[in-house]
Formats: structure tokens, sequence, C-alpha cells
């Protein structure tokens, strides 16, 4: 690992000062190379807090442009960037934020073929998207590539989230669970209308994208217990988190 600048270390100083992280991990945040699916409401404050605790490298993938109506959750971009590419606006507030960080940004759509050409230079994913095609291809392919996945998801008033590294063993020596044991398909087509139709609050990304981002910062510097067999639920309106266990199905 490359060592911290004396600019990096006046930085970083409050995660320094923690024993749990300290020197040697913020090096690993420092070393690290994080894929991020999606610059929306989720993608945001990870960004932004991903960024700001010194993550090397971050990867940004979206095919979308930035629109009047995503700035009520969307808080990386602003009214100035509207019509411009959300991976190049993102990447532009991260360098503004920490010019330590490296982005790398593609304006693409998270596919099968574009994992099978970059996915493998990654060492942790976290899927921000907002549909079920792309957060199933992500499980799938994340735990085909043996990478550890933070995943979550918001709707309305309440989100969740959880941890996945379904190709490593528990202390039984049972394989842990993947996303297909929490929802073994996704839902028919129409079922789960988006937010665009049914409305989200925008608080309620900040606040799931930040836990999501939280569970990256542990998986990297290896402090603390991730969400891994925990689904993390929180309902906004009764400002209530429960947690579900879950286990390995097959």
């Amino acid at each position: 690992m490359n060592p911290l600048t004396p600019d990096e270390i006046a930085r970083y100083q409050r995660h320094i000062l923690l024993p749990e992280i300290g020197g040697e991990g913020q090096q690993r945040l420092k070393a690290a190379r994080v894929l991020v699916i999606g610059a929306g409401g989720l993608g945001a404050p990870i960004l932004l807090y991903l960024a700001a605790a010194g993550v090397g490298t971050i990867g940004i993938i979206d095919d979308d442009a930035v629109s009047l109506s995503n700035l009520q959750r969307q808080v990386i971009h602003d009214t100035g960037t509207i019509g411009h590419e959300k991976s190049e606006s993102a990447a532009r507030t991260i360098g503004r934020i920490n010019p330590h960080v490296r982005t790398e940004r593609f304006h693409e759509r998270f596919t099968k073929e574009w994992a099978e050409l970059h996915l493998a230079r990654f060492h942790i994913v976290v899927d921000g998207s907002d549909n079920f095609e792309t957060r199933f291809l992500a499980a799938d392919l994340a735990e085909t590539a043996r990478k550890p996945l933070v995943t979550g998801a918001v709707g309305r008033f309440d989100g969740s989230l959880t941890v996945l590294k379904p190709y490593e063993h528990d202390g039984s020596g049972d394989l842990l669970p993947g996303y297909r044991d929490i929802f073994p398909e996704p839902p028919p087509v129409g079922l789960v209308p988006p937010c665009a139709e049914t409305g989200v609050i925008g608080a309620l990304t900040g606040v799931i994208g930040t836990l999501m981002a939280m569970e990256t910062l542990k998986l990297i510097t290896a402090t603390g217990e991730p969400l891994i067999g925990r689904l993390l639920l929180y309902d906004s309106l009764s400002a209530r988190f429960d947690t579900i266990r879950y286990r390995r199905r097959r």
C-alpha cells in the first residue's frame, strides 16, 4: 500500500484517530477500488461519502443524464448539471470534494458484457440501481466474480440494504447466503411501480445510501460486523429500524 502524504494525513485525521481504522485502515481505503452502480438517489450519498473517506479509485457506471426531477434527492448533482451525463457530473463533484480520489466513468448500462470487461478490476461492488433487472444481474455477476456486494433499495418512505459474500463460508462451514436467498426471483413486470410513478421522499435515499457507504467502508477496513446474512429495514414514517436474518436456501 502507498504511504499517505502529509495532506492526506491532515485530511483523514479523524479516521486515523480511530483505533479501529488508524493509518493502516486509511491506507486500505486509499488502495481500494470500488464500483458504484448508479449515480442517482442512492448513488449520490454513496459516492460523496466514499470520496470524502478517501477511497482511492471509484468507478461510476450510469447511462442516464441529469434531469430537474432528479435534484430533489440526487444531491451529487445540481441545477447547473441538468442535461449532463450523471457519471460525468458525479465525477466532477468528487474531484471538488477530494482531489486524491481517482474516478473511472462509464456512461453506459451495467450489463453482463460490461462486467466481463471491467468487473475484475474492482474490489467491491455497491449497487445503487433503481430496477430489479440490474439488482439481480449485479448480484449474480458479483457472486460469480467473488466480489463483495453492498446492495440497497428504496420506495416511497421505506428502504433496505444488505451485504453479500455468497462465495465464502460461515463458521460452520456453510456457504453464506446470496441475493436470491432473500429474493428468489424478480417480481413480475409492473407489479412494483418505479418511483417515477409512486414517488419517493428525497432524504430517504440519503439515509440508505449513507448506510451503504458505511458498510462499504467497514468491508474495506475490516472494521465491525458487516450486514452479511442480515437485511436492514428502515421505515422513515415511524423512524424505525428492523433487522431480518436470512440464510442460504440452496
